[in-house]
């Protein structure tokens, strides 16, 4: 017989909560509602509800899955990491190859499907870990939060001196504008009118700086360093192998992060439907004191909540797209083009974000249902085996041994 692995449902249903917060936070981009006027936005099906649904995505979407799935992503390369340094020199090899193939994988998506790509950044920043693989917790803990606060300071330096920090990448964007033709007035529905791939293509080229330009402005390599630094240390500990141990720290967790998060939520969230009338750093500051903890609240409340009710079937449901979580954000990004763009059935930019929202909720419903059918034959999702076969250089077997033992924790 072989020999038993043992994998841990939490982690997988944590990664398949935060895809379907990912979903419903990059479909109002996808629909291209986001990049309406809000005359244009104001003609749609639903204009009164959307404002509230909005201000909603504000308060308890924005910014709060993508902590999840940051430190998830912290939680999962500790283990590559860990593995890797047992075997010594080799075994790094092995780590900085995942994360290149990973970083690979990343500039396809941003240059050649979606300008939002985050697997770009993550592929950077996760060859840095290794820089703080001896470094005790508490210091890790240290740098994390070093890593969450800095954006604050770096956005009053930015205000108080009027600096344009993403300003070579923001010209450069706008440049490719003008010769592609696309305007401020036509940007909106560019690539709903775009029935071929090359209007696609145009687009995603001045994406690709605009993206980048999001990231430094954004102040994003801070705020993801410090988050897989978080999930680092979390990994390191294998909380999620024994959360009753961890029982009375994911209670405070919940309770701090819900107590401090809530509130001040509904501060940022009106401050972001309002184009941050307080200014760059009330906002920034708000951002950090909102989002984070009420990202780590939710993390903690279901850890909670799993150890009281892990019996239940919901978390199997959970964790099937969790399991294939590479695949499920690709193939989010690919429904999204098919769905709202020319070259698919074209329906962005004509719909009010209600509707998005219900087709972002049909979506990942529909990789749910994907997942678990797949995952009953195979052993990795389709983008995670060529992930590996791609990193240790040869075929891979991807279907189920019979004989193998899978212990589900």
């Amino acid at each position: 017989m072989q020999p038993v692995k043992k994998r841990y449902i939490i982690l997988d249903a944590l990664r398949g909560f935060a895809l379907l917060g990912i979903c419903l936070a990059n479909y109002p981009e996808f629909s291209l509602y986001s990049f309406l006027s809000a005359e244009d936005a104001a003609r749609l099906q639903t204009p009164g509800l959307d404002q509230v649904l909005r201000y909603l995505l504000y308060f308890f979407v924005d910014g709060k899955f993508y902590t999840i799935f940051s430190v998830l992503f912290g939680i999962g390369f500790s283990i590559m990491l860990k593995h890797a340094l047992s075997e010594g020199g080799k075994g790094l090899k092995v780590f900085y190859r995942r994360m290149i193939v990973l970083l690979i994988i990343g500039l396809v998506h941003l240059w050649l499907l979606w300008s939002g790509d985050i697997l770009t950044l993550y592929a950077l920043l996760g060859m840095l870990l290794p820089l703080w693989h001896k470094c005790s917790d508490k210091t890790l803990l240290r740098w994390a939060a070093a890593f969450l606060l800095v954006p604050v300071a770096v956005d009053a330096v930015v205000e108080l001196a009027h600096l344009r920090p993403a300003g070579w990448f923001y010209d450069r964007q706008w440049a490719l504008c003008a010769r592609y033709g696309i305007t401020e007035e036509n940007f909106a529905y560019w690539l709903r009118d775009s029935d071929d791939y090359k209007g696609v293509f145009q687009f995603l080229m001045q994406g690709g700086f605009e993206r980048m330009t999001e990231f430094i402005d954004g102040n994003r390599y801070f705020r993801v360093m410090g988050l897989f630094l978080f999930g680092y240390c979390a990994g390191r500990q294998r909380f999620f192998a024994n959360l009753e141990e961890w029982k009375p720290l994911l209670r405070r967790i919940a309770s701090w992060g819900f107590a401090l998060g809530l509130p001040l939520s509904f501060a940022y969230a009106w401050s972001g439907v309002n184009s941050h009338p307080w200014g760059l750093t009330a906002h920034s500051a708000l951002y950090t004191f909102s989002v984070f903890p009420l990202g780590f609240a939710y993390m903690a409340g279901i850890c909670l909540l799993y150890q009281r009710h892990g019996a239940s079937h919901i978390w199997r449901a959970f964790a099937a797209p969790g399991r294939m979580a590479l695949t499920n954000y690709l193939y989010q990004t690919v429904c999204g083009m098919l769905i709202f763009y020319g070259i698919g059935l074209g329906l962005g930019a004509d719909m009010s974000l209600s509707v998005a929202l219900l087709i972002a909720l049909g979506v990942y419903l529909l990789g749910m249902l994907l997942s678990s059918l797949w995952i009953k034959h195979f052993r990795f999702g389709p983008v995670e085996w060529v992930w590996r076969m791609l990193t240790y250089g040869r075929y891979l077997p991807v279907k189920r041994d019979k004989q193998a033992v899978e212990t589900i924790v």
